[in-house]
């Protein structure tokens, strides 16, 4: 045998020994039920579409780098193969005729179970109650295909939510992980779900001897914790007090009540969590299975096939509130590249967040909750370095980090934020540092600002608020940005599909002295009658967790957690109509009949300073002259700004146009809009408004 030969022989007999390196992947997609989307409707040439619904069974290897920085992946349960296994439903939404679709897809990340994404694309606003099947469908009108797949384990799968079926870990043993955790509830009667509610499956306790855990009360968000006595309180369901205690391991029980206006914190041990990190790849490995494969490991063909193969050019993620946690998550985390080192997501929209990010990838993960000034204002989510899309230097903390750092797999970013996402989840470290310096936006990132709006939108041309729940003034949120959101799919597609580049960023900015304290926005806002100005905004500390929490996530240890230095927070600058200075004006603001804030606070009472939630507030203009300056209204009266309804119509018409040539409304949306004003009673003879 020559030497040519041997060594032919002797690497052939090397690669049947070594072991190939295994991918996790996507190993059976399967499809459950099919049935017509919208009654059969007709979307333009994409003909009609299918809902399908199934079962998404995956597979990943911990030793992979992409995947080793899920936490607790090295503690789940794994096959013969090495691999950690896990499974989600899915809902996919798609032309019957496949290759009439666009090729592309809108993978729209479900928040907290629910699917959301197209409610937000409708316009007009549909009736409370309507179904989302019944609004105009631009999403399938432009031909996409609708992808939406659960990712949390503490959701339980229902006909109208999806969760994820994740590994729970355990130590090398095999025994049950238990560590302490803390949950912060404000409620009302006897007994609560550890939770906090019962959408979301609790953390169990590892032990129900009240004496080994610890529930403490306050009267205020920064007031000090007063310990409930271990024998006023319980483990287990009560609905009508003590004597109606029944112990169980998922619920407590407090004997005297939940008072509504004092909050509560319960650490307890807890065991058995669920590797909730794995819910980035459930997102990562669909969505690039559906882009690239044909077929799964069981021979499964890729719904998405058309009649020439795997037709998909392009795949979008889009994410709302805490999805727009997620997806600044998952781009930091690095899962927008999959286990063959291509991109999945081409670009993004990332809605609602400001600058806080889920943290999923934490040991007993609550991505329920999330930091606001009102409540759990040091928990995860939360607003932890790196903030900013560009790698840069926080000079609060010393980290050195950003979201986007992957140039050959990160997407094109476009980042809205509405005025809440300010005062509740400091947005305005998008565009400045922790000491207020202002810090570059990537080129390949637009944010956006849609001012004046509260978390879900503002009112005006087509809603007038009265009603104020539990806050001190009508809340304002009609959806109304879903206008904004829809053109912003369009310009999105074009800046990746045609090179297009999409509007300018408009976002407060601390050089042109639009973003500024809290202080300095109560200066400038007008002195309406009946309006108290908010003293605080939801601030920023530098949390220590302990050792083991980090950026990407981890364990945390240190609870309460300890606080470091402060960041400097900013909030809009209103000018002298209450109107937020920069910013995407929608009609209801460019056009308004009243002052729409992207802050509310509570209702008259013990916490009546806290800012209430993610609402708005909207306080209406005085019909006419004479009224305003009875009332010392420094606003103009609606007669005095458009003189009568015609004047109404063609201020909201002008609006409309102008928005249209921003690229931030399309025609379609603007002749409804007119419509709406049109028939609205605004400045007619009868006073109605």
């Amino acid at each position: 045998m020559n030497k040519v030969v041997w060594l032919l022989v002797v690497n052939c007999l090397m690669l049947i020994c070594v072991p190939c390196p295994v991918e996790g992947r996507v190993t059976r997609l399967v499809v459950e039920s099919s049935t017509p989307y919208a009654g059969g409707a007709t979307f333009g040439d994409h003909g009609t579409f299918e809902r399908l619904t199934g079962t998404v069974y995956m597979e990943v290897d911990p030793t992979n780098p992409l995947n080793a920085v899920i936490v607790n992946l090295d503690r789940a349960p794994r096959n013969e193969n090495g691999l950690v296994e896990f499974s989600a439903p899915f809902v996919i939404i798609k032309p019957v005729e496949t290759e009439r679709g666009n090729g592309k897809i809108f993978y729209g990340i479900n928040n907290r179970g629910n699917n959301i994404e197209i409610q937000f694309q409708t316009f007009p606003v549909l009736p409370s109650g309507a179904s989302s099947d019944s609004g105009d469908g631009i999403i399938f009108r432009l031909g996409y295909t609708f992808v939406d797949a659960g990712w949390a384990g503490d959701i339980t799968t229902t006909a109208t939510r999806l969760g994820a079926d994740l590994p729970v870990a355990v130590q090398s043993d095999g025994s049950a992980i238990v560590e302490p955790i803390r949950i912060e509830y404000t409620g009302t009667g006897y007994t609560l779900p550890l939770k906090g509610n019962d959408r979301f499956r609790s953390y169990e306790t590892a032990d129900t001897n009240t004496k080994r855990s610890t529930l403490t009360v306050r009267d205020r968000v920064d007031g000090d914790r007063l310990v409930v006595d271990v024998d006023r309180w319980a483990f287990g369901r009560c609905p009508d007090g003590q004597a109606s205690l029944q112990p169980t391991t998922t619920d407590i029980c407090l004997f005297d009540g939940f008072d509504p206006n004092r909050i509560y914190e319960l650490i307890y041990p807890a065991k058995s969590p669920w590797v909730m990190g794995l819910g980035y790849a459930v997102t990562r490995d669909l969505a690039s299975f559906l882009r690239y494969a044909t077929n799964d490991d069981a021979g499964n063909q890729n719904p998405l096939l058309g009649r020439g193969g795997n037709d998909i050019r392009r795949a979008y993620g889009f994410g709302i509130s805490s999805t727009g946690m997620y997806m600044r998550d998952f781009l930091y985390l690095g899962f927008n590249e999959d286990e063959e080192s291509r991109q999945v997501f081409d670009a993004v929209r990332i809605l609602i967040p400001g600058t806080h990010r889920l943290f999923a990838n934490v040991e007993y993960a609550d991505p329920n909750v999330y930091s606001r000034q009102d409540q759990h204002t040091d928990f995860v989510s939360y607003s932890y370095p790196p903030l900013t899309y560009a790698v840069t230097t926080d000079p609060i903390s010393g980290i050195r980090d950003g979201i986007l750092k992957r140039p050959d797999t990160d997407p094109l970013v476009f980042h809205v934020d509405t005025a809440n996402e300010f005062w509740q989840m400091n947005a305005s470290l998008n565009v400045h540092d922790g000491r207020g310096e202002p810090v570059q936006i990537p080129e390949t990132v637009r944010l956006y600002h849609v001012a004046s709006h509260s978390h879900v939108g503002a009112s005006g041309v087509s809603a007038i608020p009265t009603a104020t729940g539990t806050c001190a003034y009508p809340i304002n949120g009609n959806f109304s940005y879903s206008t904004v959101l829809r053109a912003l799919i369009v310009a999105l597609d074009e800046w990746v599909d045609k090179g297009i580049q999409p509007p300018n960023s408009i976002y407060p900015d601390v050089r042109d002295g639009s973003l500024v304290t809290v202080a300095e926005a109560a200066k400038a806002f007008p002195d309406v009658p009946g309006v108290v100005f908010p003293t605080a905004a939801n601030g920023l500390a530098f949390l220590d967790y302990g050792p083991s929490f980090s950026s990407i996530g981890g364990r945390l240890t240190l609870l309460p957690p300890r606080r470091g230095k402060r960041y400097q927070v900013l909030v809009p600058r209103p000018d002298a109509e209450g109107i937020d200075a920069v910013g995407i004006r929608t009609v209801d603001i460019a056009a308004p009949v009243g002052t729409n804030t992207g802050w509310n606070l509570r209702a008259a009472g013990p916490r009546e300073m806290d800012l209430c939630g993610l609402s708005g507030s909207f306080t209406p203009f005085a019909r006419t002259r004479v009224e305003r300056l009875a009332n010392s209204d420094p606003r103009l009266s609606l007669e005095e700004r458009y003189g009568d309804h015609a004047g109404f119509v063609a201020a909201v018409s002008e609006a409309a146009r102008g928005l249209v040539d921003q690229r931030f409304l399309l025609d379609e949306d603007a002749q409804s809009i007119r419509r709406i004003a049109e028939a609205s009673g605004i400045l007619r003879d009868t006073g109605s408004r």
